[in-house]
């Protein structure tokens, strides 16, 4: 039957796959006295997990491995570390989830049970990845279509063909539904079947859109030649192609082979390509590292996260290694620790002054060098906000020193004092320490200690600093503290030191000295020109208003717009503000890592984005785009299945304030299955280089706000010009695997 089919070929008879089918007992593990024998088990759908729950208002026992972030193998979670002995190490595992959902500590009766579960959940999710959009889509209806099949007689009656289309978020009057299946039901059983399901799911998923781009470009019979092709590449995607291209994407996504042979590529074929990374919005040679990387690295947007250690809120949430592993795994490379003393003489992290819980210093040292470098190989600068004393300073010291090993970096890199930064090729798989250092870092090569005097420096309390303090001046005097010399020798390249005046840093500052602002001070700066020279000399970092309780964000864009490298956010929010940050390190192989543009990086450059003059920033381009259709976005109210989705789609550009601009289309009427627009829009961009682009997805209400159905943020210079799919992320920024929305884009020069 087709609705038993699935995309996983590649798994059948494997015998990891065969042994989740069956499934087993697992001890999960909520705490040290909760610890529960659990069958779980693959449903034959080879993407949802059965699990046995004894709830008596249990919520659903299934999870669907689409909702899995990732599987890790051992005492790698801190429930496990802490609710296991360390004899069972080779028995536990953890299930990671997308989003704010719990993660799954488990422990298997066997060393070898544990690596099969391991191994057979890794290989369905690499799997899943790899699926094609065409082929995600299927998925995604098809599963639909047995939950909708409520008998499991693998047929459909006109009932459950109406839950389906329901399931599917498209309303369907009566008639309509009624028309579907009698043209389907060519059987007049009353029920569809076999190939009647088939032509169903051909007739739901045919894209009117595509077959009049097609038409319009398949001059050869009736099909695309590979001429043809090519002058679709060239003329409406505007790429440079060669015939060798074109036959290349024939070879790759044809599906008919009398047509591969032919070297004509049908319209199943064309919609393959379109919905491929050579069809995307997002150029595909920026998914690598593309720009240049031996630049010094204040001349880089560095993707930065304020108080990394929380996961919820500033006062009273939780801290974890875990907050770490995420902001790491999203290419985050500036990681801050606040650290206070701990009980047994152990230094711990958490938000000074409030309720937040602690985590211990050396096992966040311990998240961080096994995470830093698995999605970025380039260097992780860890900004430490130390508050604790002396003992626990040379602690903090000595388990930085035996767990980061080599990769630490102790001095710089020349044999000779250094009179600039070294640059992220350089540094590449090194941990940079960012906090106050004694003395001059001259001192490497001079070898002078500082005097006992000199052993007290001013402390750094962010948390204890708030948006509008009106205290008086002797309030505001920091407080000193003694350093440890042994944590002040481990600062090189980036030596903490107070903000005085440009002037005084003009005169005064070493390249290696670098300041933070809170946000409001910072965006006051922002709008005066010396701020800029400044942001082309020296790393800066800014940080978040103490006032922002609730782990909210501040725009990151006008702080980038002055040239500021280190704009540090709320990882653990959900945000416009975070989509912007990872809309803006998208691109360079989320490297976290972006090359400024040329006039942020060079000390006579008077460019100001907010009074634009002429310059070489202003490189006029008219932004034409066209939005087309939306495919499959996810209905937002499951609990009501009669409620379907109203969409509509604001595309918003974000940079200088000259080229900051919104635009929505209208709102269709209960579908989010396939609605159309053929709205288009034009924006006019001054300076490039510094705007991105957004798609925000949105349940038109009435009523009240619109709902966020899904959105996604590119730079606008690693767009791709003409038809274009754009993916959608959900508000926790994963990819909401079968949506998208269909475009066309024109990035020309302007006349």
């Amino acid at each position: 039957s087709i609705l038993n089919e699935e995309p996983f070929g590649s798994l059948e008879g494997d015998v990891d796959l065969q042994f989740l089918l069956v499934g087993g007992k697992l001890m999960k593990i909520k705490s040290s006295s909760w610890k529960k024998d659990r069958m779980y088990k693959l449903h034959d759908d080879n993407a949802t997990i059965w699990h046995e729950s004894h709830r008596i208002f249990k919520r659903k026992q299934t999870f669907s491995i689409d909702d899995v972030d990732s599987v890790r193998k051992g005492r790698q979670s801190e429930g496990l570390q802490k609710h296991t002995e360390a004899h069972v190490e080779d028995r536990c595992f953890s299930i990671f989830f997308k989003g704010r959902r719990r993660n799954l500590d488990l422990v298997a009766t066997s060393v070898e049970e544990a690596r099969q579960w391991v191994n057979g959940l890794e290989k369905i999710i690499s799997n899943m990845k790899k699926l094609n959009r065409q082929q995600t889509s299927e998925h995604w209806i098809f599963n639909c279509m047995r939950k909708a099949d409520k008998n499991k007689d693998n047929m459909m009656t006109l009932k459950e063909l109406k839950h389906f289309l329901r399931q599917i978020n498209i309303e369907v009057d009566e008639t309509y539904a009624k028309l579907l299946f009698t043209k389907c039901d060519t059987s007049n059983s009353g029920t569809l079947e076999g190939s009647e399901i088939k032509h169903f799911y051909d007739l739901l998923t045919h894209r009117e859109e595509i077959d009049v781009i097609y038409e319009k470009h398949a001059a050869t019979g009736g099909q695309m030649s590979a001429q043809d092709l090519l002058n679709f590449l060239l003329n409406e995607q505007r790429e440079v192609a060669t015939l060798e291209d074109a036959l290349r994407l024939i070879e790759k996504y044809e599906l008919d082979d009398s047509a591969k042979h032919m070297n004509h590529m049908t319209k199943d074929g064309f919609l393959m390509y379109l919905q491929q990374e050579e069809g995307s919005i997002f150029n595909p040679a920026h998914k690598k590292v593309f720009q240049d990387m031996s630049q010094p690295i204040n001349h880089y947007f560095i993707s930065s996260s304020h108080n990394t250690y929380l996961m919820e809120d500033q006062l009273k949430g939780p801290s974890s290694t875990e907050a770490y592993i995420k902001a790491l795994m999203k290419s985050c490379r500036c990681v801050e620790l606040d650290c206070w003393d701990g009980a047994h003489g152990e230094p711990v992290i958490y938000h000074g002054h409030t309720l937040t819980s602690k985590v211990l210093f050396k096992d966040v040292i311990k998240a961080i060098k096994e995470y830093a470098f698995k999605t970025s190989e380039y260097p992780v600068i860890l900004s430490l906000e130390n508050h604790c004393t002396l003992e626990q300073q040379k602690l903090m010291a000595k388990h930085m020193i035996s767990i980061l090993g080599s990769a630490l970096l102790t001095s710089p890199l020349e044999d000779q004092m250094p009179t600039a930064f070294p640059s992220p090729q350089e540094l590449k798989g090194r941990f940079i320490i960012k906090g106050k250092r004694l003395n001059k870092l001259d001192a490497v090569f001079s070898n002078t200690s500082p005097g006992v005097e000199d052993d007290c420096v001013s402390e750094e309390d962010e948390a204890a600093e708030t948006n509008n303090s009106k205290t008086d001046t002797n309030e505001q005097k920091k407080s000193k503290i003694k350093l440890a010399k042994q944590l002040s020798d481990l600062v090189i390249y980036c030596k903490s030191v107070h903000f005085s005046g440009f002037e005084h840093a003009k005169d005064n500052q070493a390249f290696y000295e670098m300041s933070s602002f809170k946000e409001s001070k910072a965006v006051n700066l922002a709008e005066t020109a010396v701020y800029y020279i400044h942001f082309i000399m020296h790393l800066s970092r800014i940080y978040p208003a103490g006032s922002r309780t609730t782990s909210s964000n501040y725009n990151p864009v006008p702080l980038w717009n002055a040239g500021c490298q280190i704009v540090a956010l709320n990882f653990q929010t959900p945000s416009k503000e975070m989509d912007l940050n990872q809309g803006r390190f998208r691109s360079n192989g989320l490297s976290g890592y972006i090359l400024k543009p040329e006039f942020q990086r060079y000390a006579g450059s008077e460019f100001n984005p907010m009074t634009l003059t002429k310059g070489p920033w202003i490189k006029h381009k008219a932004f034409h785009i066209m939005v087309i259709s939306a495919q499959q976005l996810p209905k937002l109210n499951k609990d009501k299945p009669k409620s379907i989705v109203d969409p509509l789609v604001k595309v918003e550009i974000y940079g200088v304030p000259a080229d900051t601009c919104s635009k929505e289309t209208r709102s269709i009427e209960n579908n989010g299955f396939n609605p159309m627009w053929n709205e288009t829009f034009q924006f006019d961009i001054q300076v490039p280089e510094l705007a991105m682009l957004r798609f925000l997805v949105e349940d038109y209400d009435a009523t009240s706000q619109n709902d966020l159905i899904g959105h996604y943020c590119l730079p606008l210079t690693s767009l791709q010009n003409g038809y274009r799919h754009v993916p959608l992320l959900t508000k926790r920024g994963d990819v909401i695997p079968s949506a998208g929305l269909f475009v066309h884009l024109m990035l020309l020069d302007a006349k």
